[in-house]
Protein backbone atom coordinates (compact mmCIF):
# COMPACT_ATOMS: atom_id res chain seq x y z
CA UNK A 1 0.00 0.00 0.00
CA UNK A 2 1.77 3.06 -1.11
CA UNK A 3 1.88 5.67 2.23
CA UNK A 4 -0.37 8.35 0.66
CA UNK A 5 -3.08 6.49 0.64
CA UNK A 6 -6.01 9.30 0.37
CA UNK A 7 -8.33 8.60 3.50
CA UNK A 8 -11.79 9.31 1.60
CA UNK A 9 -13.81 11.84 3.93
CA UNK A 10 -17.62 11.55 4.50
CA UNK A 11 -18.80 14.40 2.78
CA UNK A 12 -16.98 18.21 2.87
CA UNK A 13 -16.35 17.98 6.39
CA UNK A 14 -14.38 20.47 7.74
CA UNK A 15 -11.44 21.18 10.09
CA UNK A 16 -10.04 24.64 11.04
CA UNK A 17 -6.21 25.65 11.97
CA UNK A 18 -6.23 29.17 13.90
CA UNK A 19 -2.25 30.65 14.37
CA UNK A 20 -2.46 33.16 17.50
CA UNK A 21 0.54 35.42 18.21
CA UNK A 22 1.82 35.32 22.16
CA UNK A 23 1.63 38.60 23.16
CA UNK A 24 2.97 40.10 26.67
CA UNK A 25 0.13 41.99 28.02
CA UNK A 26 2.30 44.69 29.40
CA UNK A 27 4.98 45.80 26.45
CA UNK A 28 2.58 43.36 23.55
CA UNK A 29 5.74 42.53 22.02
CA UNK A 30 5.60 38.77 21.33
CA UNK A 31 6.31 36.54 23.99
CA UNK A 32 8.14 32.73 23.66
CA UNK A 33 5.10 31.96 26.25
CA UNK A 34 3.71 29.11 24.66
CA UNK A 35 5.11 26.08 27.22
CA UNK A 36 3.71 27.39 30.25
CA UNK A 37 -0.02 27.46 28.69
CA UNK A 38 0.69 23.80 26.85
CA UNK A 39 1.53 22.86 30.71
CA UNK A 40 -1.55 24.01 32.43
CA UNK A 41 -4.11 22.38 29.08
CA UNK A 42 -7.33 20.29 30.27
CA UNK A 43 -6.39 17.11 29.14
CA UNK A 44 -9.38 17.64 26.58
CA UNK A 45 -7.56 20.08 25.01
CA UNK A 46 -4.45 17.90 24.44
CA UNK A 47 -3.85 17.49 20.81
CA UNK A 48 -5.71 20.60 20.06
CA UNK A 49 -3.65 23.06 21.11
CA UNK A 50 -0.24 22.17 19.82
CA UNK A 51 3.13 24.11 19.75
CA UNK A 52 4.84 25.68 16.41
CA UNK A 53 8.52 26.69 14.55
CA UNK A 54 8.39 29.18 17.24
CA UNK A 55 7.67 29.66 21.18
CA UNK A 56 5.93 32.73 20.56
CA UNK A 57 2.66 31.37 18.97
CA UNK A 58 0.31 28.13 19.05
CA UNK A 59 -2.05 26.72 16.78
CA UNK A 60 -5.48 25.95 17.57
CA UNK A 61 -7.22 23.26 15.82
CA UNK A 62 -10.88 21.81 15.52
CA UNK A 63 -12.01 18.35 15.72
CA UNK A 64 -13.79 17.17 12.75
CA UNK A 65 -16.60 19.17 11.91
CA UNK A 66 -20.05 18.85 9.66
CA UNK A 67 -20.84 22.13 9.00
CA UNK A 68 -19.70 26.21 9.92
CA UNK A 69 -21.87 25.83 13.06
CA UNK A 70 -19.93 23.16 14.57
CA UNK A 71 -16.88 25.20 13.95
CA UNK A 72 -18.22 28.11 15.85
CA UNK A 73 -18.89 25.95 18.62
CA UNK A 74 -15.66 24.11 18.83
CA UNK A 75 -13.29 27.08 18.59
CA UNK A 76 -15.51 29.30 21.01
CA UNK A 77 -15.09 26.64 23.70
CA UNK A 78 -11.28 26.11 22.63
CA UNK A 79 -10.43 29.86 22.51
CA UNK A 80 -11.81 30.93 25.54
CA UNK A 81 -9.54 28.56 27.59
CA UNK A 82 -6.81 29.53 26.21
CA UNK A 83 -7.47 33.14 26.32
CA UNK A 84 -7.66 32.33 29.70
CA UNK A 85 -4.59 30.55 29.97
CA UNK A 86 -2.65 33.07 28.40
CA UNK A 87 -4.08 35.34 30.66
CA UNK A 88 -3.03 33.74 33.64
CA UNK A 89 0.11 34.11 32.51
CA UNK A 90 0.45 37.67 31.62
CA UNK A 91 -0.24 37.31 27.90
CA UNK A 92 -2.91 37.77 25.17
CA UNK A 93 -4.01 36.41 22.08
CA UNK A 94 -3.27 38.71 19.00
CA UNK A 95 -4.94 37.77 15.79
CA UNK A 96 -2.58 39.01 12.89
CA UNK A 97 -1.02 37.37 9.84
CA UNK A 98 2.71 38.95 10.87
CA UNK A 99 3.20 41.08 14.33
CA UNK A 100 3.28 44.67 13.92
CA UNK A 101 6.93 45.30 15.63
CA UNK A 102 8.50 42.57 16.99
CA UNK A 103 11.52 41.31 15.48
CA UNK A 104 11.97 37.75 14.15
CA UNK A 105 15.41 37.65 15.32
CA UNK A 106 14.73 37.89 19.12
CA UNK A 107 12.03 34.47 18.67
CA UNK A 108 12.76 31.32 20.26
CA UNK A 109 12.71 28.26 17.98
CA UNK A 110 10.41 25.74 19.76
CA UNK A 111 13.07 22.28 20.58
CA UNK A 112 11.37 19.91 18.76
CA UNK A 113 13.54 17.46 16.52
CA UNK A 114 11.55 18.57 13.11
CA UNK A 115 11.69 22.45 13.80
CA UNK A 116 15.24 22.80 14.99
CA UNK A 117 16.09 20.48 11.66
CA UNK A 118 14.00 23.00 9.82
CA UNK A 119 15.93 26.07 10.87
CA UNK A 120 18.99 23.95 10.11
CA UNK A 121 18.12 22.90 7.01
CA UNK A 122 16.37 26.39 5.74
CA UNK A 123 18.36 28.72 7.70
CA UNK A 124 17.18 32.22 7.55
CA UNK A 125 14.39 31.48 5.53
CA UNK A 126 12.99 29.51 8.27
CA UNK A 127 14.33 32.23 11.34
CA UNK A 128 11.52 34.76 9.17
CA UNK A 129 8.82 32.77 9.43
CA UNK A 130 7.01 34.71 11.92
CA UNK A 131 3.66 34.58 10.24
CA UNK A 132 0.60 33.13 11.23
CA UNK A 133 -2.25 31.81 9.11
CA UNK A 134 -6.04 30.41 8.69
CA UNK A 135 -5.65 26.79 7.52
CA UNK A 136 -9.19 25.31 6.36
CA UNK A 137 -9.92 21.83 5.67
CA UNK A 138 -13.03 20.35 3.26
CA UNK A 139 -13.50 16.55 3.34
CA UNK A 140 -13.41 14.85 -0.18
CA UNK A 141 -13.73 11.75 -1.07
CA UNK A 142 -11.05 10.80 -3.61
CA UNK A 143 -7.33 11.43 -3.98
CA UNK A 144 -7.84 12.39 -7.70
CA UNK A 145 -10.56 14.76 -6.74
CA UNK A 146 -8.49 16.41 -4.24
CA UNK A 147 -5.98 16.99 -6.50
CA UNK A 148 -8.32 18.42 -9.36
CA UNK A 149 -9.72 20.61 -6.83
CA UNK A 150 -6.51 21.99 -6.50
CA UNK A 151 -6.10 22.76 -9.56
CA UNK A 152 -10.03 24.28 -10.48
CA UNK A 153 -9.65 26.33 -7.00
CA UNK A 154 -6.43 28.24 -7.76
CA UNK A 155 -7.98 31.21 -9.84
CA UNK A 156 -10.17 31.51 -6.28
CA UNK A 157 -6.96 32.26 -4.51
CA UNK A 158 -6.12 35.67 -4.69
CA UNK A 159 -9.93 36.33 -4.03
CA UNK A 160 -9.48 34.43 -0.41
CA UNK A 161 -6.06 36.22 0.40
CA UNK A 162 -7.82 40.00 -0.51
CA UNK A 163 -10.63 38.93 2.18
CA UNK A 164 -8.13 37.90 4.71
CA UNK A 165 -5.07 40.23 4.60
CA UNK A 166 -4.12 41.31 7.83
CA UNK A 167 -0.03 41.72 8.07
CA UNK A 168 0.81 45.65 6.81
CA UNK A 169 3.47 45.74 9.52
CA UNK A 170 7.00 44.54 9.89
CA UNK A 171 9.98 44.86 12.26
CA UNK A 172 8.43 48.07 12.91
CA UNK A 173 7.68 49.23 9.47
CA UNK A 174 4.75 50.12 7.46
CA UNK A 175 5.48 47.19 4.26
CA UNK A 176 3.16 49.20 1.77
CA UNK A 177 1.81 45.52 1.27
CA UNK A 178 -1.87 44.53 2.91
CA UNK A 179 -0.12 40.81 3.31
CA UNK A 180 3.27 40.71 3.87
CA UNK A 181 3.15 37.33 5.34
CA UNK A 182 2.23 35.93 1.70
CA UNK A 183 6.15 37.55 0.92
CA UNK A 184 7.59 36.28 3.35
CA UNK A 185 5.83 31.94 3.24
CA UNK A 186 7.13 32.56 -0.83
CA UNK A 187 10.82 32.74 0.33
CA UNK A 188 10.61 28.67 1.20
CA UNK A 189 11.40 26.77 -1.95
CA UNK A 190 8.48 24.56 -1.61
CA UNK A 191 5.65 27.46 -1.03
CA UNK A 192 3.64 29.34 -3.46
CA UNK A 193 0.89 27.79 -5.83
CA UNK A 194 0.86 24.36 -6.23
CA UNK A 195 2.10 22.71 -9.91
CA UNK A 196 -0.56 21.51 -12.46
CA UNK A 197 -0.71 17.35 -11.54
CA UNK A 198 -3.51 15.60 -13.34
CA UNK A 199 -3.83 13.27 -10.65
CA UNK A 200 -3.40 11.56 -7.41
CA UNK A 201 -0.69 9.08 -8.89
CA UNK A 202 1.01 12.27 -10.31
CA UNK A 203 0.83 14.16 -7.15
CA UNK A 204 2.09 11.01 -5.23
CA UNK A 205 5.50 10.41 -7.88
CA UNK A 206 6.28 13.86 -7.26
CA UNK A 207 6.21 13.31 -3.86
CA UNK A 208 8.12 9.99 -3.57
CA UNK A 209 10.97 12.02 -6.27
CA UNK A 210 11.38 15.12 -3.90
CA UNK A 211 11.80 12.37 -0.94
CA UNK A 212 14.29 10.57 -3.20
CA UNK A 213 16.49 13.10 -4.16
CA UNK A 214 16.81 14.70 -0.59
CA UNK A 215 14.45 18.23 -1.74
CA UNK A 216 12.46 17.21 0.79
CA UNK A 217 12.36 14.58 4.09
CA UNK A 218 8.67 14.51 4.58
CA UNK A 219 4.86 15.31 2.59
CA UNK A 220 5.07 17.96 5.57
CA UNK A 221 7.50 20.05 3.99
CA UNK A 222 5.20 21.25 1.18
CA UNK A 223 3.69 24.35 1.60
CA UNK A 224 1.58 24.93 -1.22
CA UNK A 225 -1.24 27.78 -0.73
CA UNK A 226 -3.51 24.90 -1.20
CA UNK A 227 -2.66 21.61 -0.61
CA UNK A 228 -3.88 17.49 -0.52
CA UNK A 229 -3.87 16.31 3.15
CA UNK A 230 -4.06 12.49 2.67
CA UNK A 231 -4.31 11.44 6.09
CA UNK A 232 -7.26 13.46 6.87
CA UNK A 233 -8.92 13.22 3.18
CA UNK A 234 -9.35 16.72 3.00
CA UNK A 235 -7.99 19.25 0.55
CA UNK A 236 -5.96 22.27 3.11
CA UNK A 237 -6.54 26.15 1.89
CA UNK A 238 -3.54 27.89 3.11
CA UNK A 239 -3.45 30.97 1.48
CA UNK A 240 -5.50 33.54 4.09
CA UNK A 241 -3.73 35.41 6.61
CA UNK A 242 -4.79 34.99 10.24
CA UNK A 243 -8.10 37.27 9.99
CA UNK A 244 -8.63 39.97 13.30
CA UNK A 245 -11.41 37.49 14.64
CA UNK A 246 -13.32 34.18 14.78
CA UNK A 247 -16.72 36.46 13.10
CA UNK A 248 -14.30 36.97 9.76
CA UNK A 249 -13.06 33.31 10.15
CA UNK A 250 -16.32 31.53 10.23
CA UNK A 251 -17.05 33.58 6.91
CA UNK A 252 -14.26 32.32 5.08
CA UNK A 253 -14.89 28.96 6.76
CA UNK A 254 -17.99 29.01 4.77
CA UNK A 255 -16.63 30.49 1.70
CA UNK A 256 -14.39 28.02 1.14
CA UNK A 257 -16.61 25.03 2.14
CA UNK A 258 -18.95 26.29 -0.25
CA UNK A 259 -16.53 26.84 -3.13
CA UNK A 260 -14.80 23.32 -2.44
CA UNK A 261 -18.28 21.98 -3.01
CA UNK A 262 -19.48 23.67 -5.99
CA UNK A 263 -15.84 22.95 -7.59
CA UNK A 264 -16.73 19.00 -6.62
CA UNK A 265 -19.93 19.12 -8.21
CA UNK A 266 -18.68 20.42 -11.48
CA UNK A 267 -16.03 18.03 -11.46
CA UNK A 268 -18.68 15.23 -11.25
CA UNK A 269 -20.95 16.65 -13.80
CA UNK A 270 -18.40 16.24 -16.09
CA UNK A 271 -17.64 20.59 -16.85
CA UNK A 272 -14.32 21.38 -18.75
CA UNK A 273 -12.20 22.99 -17.22
CA UNK A 274 -10.68 26.43 -18.85
CA UNK A 275 -7.11 27.01 -18.32
CA UNK A 276 -6.22 29.32 -16.36
CA UNK A 277 -2.44 30.69 -16.67
CA UNK A 278 -0.61 30.41 -13.94
CA UNK A 279 1.19 33.70 -14.19
CA UNK A 280 -2.01 35.21 -14.27
CA UNK A 281 -3.19 33.64 -11.14
CA UNK A 282 0.58 34.74 -9.77
CA UNK A 283 -0.40 38.31 -10.90
CA UNK A 284 -3.68 38.56 -9.30
CA UNK A 285 -2.10 36.98 -6.31
CA UNK A 286 0.44 40.04 -6.28
CA UNK A 287 -1.95 42.43 -6.60
CA UNK A 288 -4.62 41.26 -3.33
CA UNK A 289 -1.21 40.98 -1.28
CA UNK A 290 -0.65 44.61 -2.66
CA UNK A 291 -3.79 46.37 -2.22
CA UNK A 292 -5.91 43.97 -0.42
CA UNK A 293 -9.83 44.41 -0.95
CA UNK A 294 -8.84 47.33 -3.03
CA UNK A 295 -7.37 45.41 -5.60
CA UNK A 296 -8.79 44.68 -9.32
CA UNK A 297 -8.12 41.31 -10.50
CA UNK A 298 -8.21 39.91 -14.22
CA UNK A 299 -10.93 37.70 -15.04
CA UNK A 300 -8.85 34.13 -16.46
CA UNK A 301 -11.56 33.70 -19.16
CA UNK A 302 -12.54 37.26 -20.48
CA UNK A 303 -9.52 39.12 -19.39
CA UNK A 304 -11.00 41.75 -17.67
CA UNK A 305 -9.65 43.39 -14.70
CA UNK A 306 -12.99 43.57 -12.26
CA UNK A 307 -12.95 44.96 -8.76
CA UNK A 308 -12.24 42.31 -6.40
CA UNK A 309 -15.16 43.18 -4.15
CA UNK A 310 -17.70 42.50 -7.04
CA UNK A 311 -15.70 38.95 -7.38
CA UNK A 312 -16.49 38.40 -4.13
CA UNK A 313 -20.27 39.44 -4.50
CA UNK A 314 -20.51 37.46 -8.18
CA UNK A 315 -19.24 34.57 -6.27
CA UNK A 316 -21.84 34.42 -3.73
CA UNK A 317 -24.15 34.47 -5.57
CA UNK A 318 -23.28 31.53 -7.35
CA UNK A 319 -23.13 30.02 -4.25
CA UNK A 320 -26.62 30.62 -2.70
CA UNK A 321 -27.82 27.29 -3.29
CA UNK A 322 -24.46 25.11 -1.84
CA UNK A 323 -24.83 27.61 1.37
CA UNK A 324 -27.87 26.75 1.93
CA UNK A 325 -27.37 22.61 1.36
CA UNK A 326 -24.40 22.74 3.90
CA UNK A 327 -26.16 24.79 6.12
CA UNK A 328 -24.77 27.84 6.31
CA UNK A 329 -26.38 30.58 4.75
CA UNK A 330 -26.05 33.20 7.51
CA UNK A 331 -22.44 32.39 7.70
CA UNK A 332 -21.66 33.14 4.09
CA UNK A 333 -23.02 36.32 4.32
CA UNK A 334 -20.76 37.44 6.65
CA UNK A 335 -18.21 37.67 3.62
CA UNK A 336 -20.51 39.81 1.80
CA UNK A 337 -20.57 42.17 5.29
CA UNK A 338 -16.51 41.52 4.64
CA UNK A 339 -16.16 42.60 1.52
CA UNK A 340 -17.65 45.84 1.95
CA UNK A 341 -16.02 46.74 5.05
CA UNK A 342 -12.26 47.58 6.23
CA UNK A 343 -10.24 44.76 6.11
CA UNK A 344 -7.72 43.38 9.52
CA UNK A 345 -4.66 45.51 7.57
CA UNK A 346 -6.89 48.75 6.45
CA UNK A 347 -7.94 48.18 10.60
CA UNK A 348 -4.53 48.60 11.51
CA UNK A 349 -3.29 51.26 9.05
CA UNK A 350 -6.06 53.40 10.08
CA UNK A 351 -5.04 53.21 13.50
CA UNK A 352 -1.52 53.97 12.85
CA UNK A 353 -2.25 56.52 10.55
CA UNK A 354 -4.96 58.05 13.64
CA UNK A 355 -1.94 57.20 16.51
CA UNK A 356 1.62 56.80 15.18
CA UNK A 357 1.80 54.14 17.66
CA UNK A 358 2.02 50.29 16.76
CA UNK A 359 1.57 49.21 20.61
CA UNK A 360 -2.10 50.63 20.21
CA UNK A 361 -2.89 49.01 17.25
CA UNK A 362 -2.19 46.09 18.73
CA UNK A 363 -4.76 46.87 21.85
CA UNK A 364 -7.06 47.91 19.46
CA UNK A 365 -7.44 44.56 17.49
CA UNK A 366 -6.82 42.68 20.74
CA UNK A 367 -10.75 44.33 21.84
CA UNK A 368 -11.84 43.34 18.35
CA UNK A 369 -10.91 39.44 18.42
CA UNK A 370 -11.54 38.77 22.44
CA UNK A 371 -14.39 36.59 23.34
CA UNK A 372 -15.97 37.10 26.14
CA UNK A 373 -17.98 35.46 28.45
CA UNK A 374 -21.25 34.87 26.68
CA UNK A 375 -23.05 32.03 25.28
CA UNK A 376 -22.31 30.72 21.70
CA UNK A 377 -23.79 31.84 18.90
CA UNK A 378 -25.54 29.20 16.24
Amino acid sequence: MSPYTFASSPGPTLGVELELNLVDAQTLALRSGVVPILESLPPELHGSVKPELFQCYLEINTAICRDVAEVERDLTAKIKVVQQLAQNQGMRLYWGGTHPFSRWQDQEVTPDERYLGLVDLLQETARRLVTFGLHVHVGLDSGDMAIMICDRILPHLPMLLALSVNSPFWQGRNTGLHSHRIKIMETLPTSGLPPLMRNWSEYTWLLNHMIQTGFIKTVREIWWDVRPHHNFGTIEVRICDMPPSLHHVLGLTALIQCLVRDLSEEIDRGTYQNNCHPFLIRQNKWRACRYGMEASLVDPQTFQSIPVRKVVHRLLDRLKDRALELGCSSQLEIVRELADRPTGSVLQLETYRQTGDLAEVIRRMLRLSHLADNPVAT
